[in-house]
């Protein structure tokens, strides 16, 4: 399964071709997608209008959906985010450790267009579908 993130979410509904948007689009096809409490509430409110609201809610009801922050989730978040600074990174978004942790916990591969992603995917072993 995968976890799109919000940056590729954004891009699809907008129409931008991106690498990740065209994986997206194979993926809706072939595999089951999954969406959070973070990236549902990241995404919705970047719309302006009501009925648009409604659609994008309605689309992500479509997905898998599970809780991303819970307490385990939360520790070992802060213990990856540690680890990451001990080793000179800085993840500028909290929200973006807890998904990428979500993922590693969960075995689950993440679709993304947002760098801080990276180093995740090169210390912490998140799975990244490319």
């Amino acid at each position: 399964m995968t976890v799109v993130d919000t940056s590729v979410w954004i891009d699809y509904v907008n129409g931008v071709n991106t690498p990740q948007v065209l994986l997206l689009d194979q993926l809706l096809e072939h595999e089951r997608i999954v969406i959070g409490d973070l990236i549902l509430a990241e995404f919705l409110q970047g719309f302006k209008q009501d009925k648009d609201v409604q659609k994008a809610k309605e689309m992500m009801e479509l997905f898998d959906y599970y809780d991303f922050v819970g307490r385990d989730i939360a520790i070992q978040a802060t213990n990856n985010f540690r680890l990451l600074r001990k080793k000179g990174i800085t993840i500028r978004k909290t929200i973006d450790v807890l998904i990428a942790t979500f993922c590693i916990e969960h075995g689950f591969y993440l679709l993304h267009s947002d760098k801080d992603f990276d180093p995740m995917e090169t210390v912490l072993g998140l799975k990244v579908r490319k």
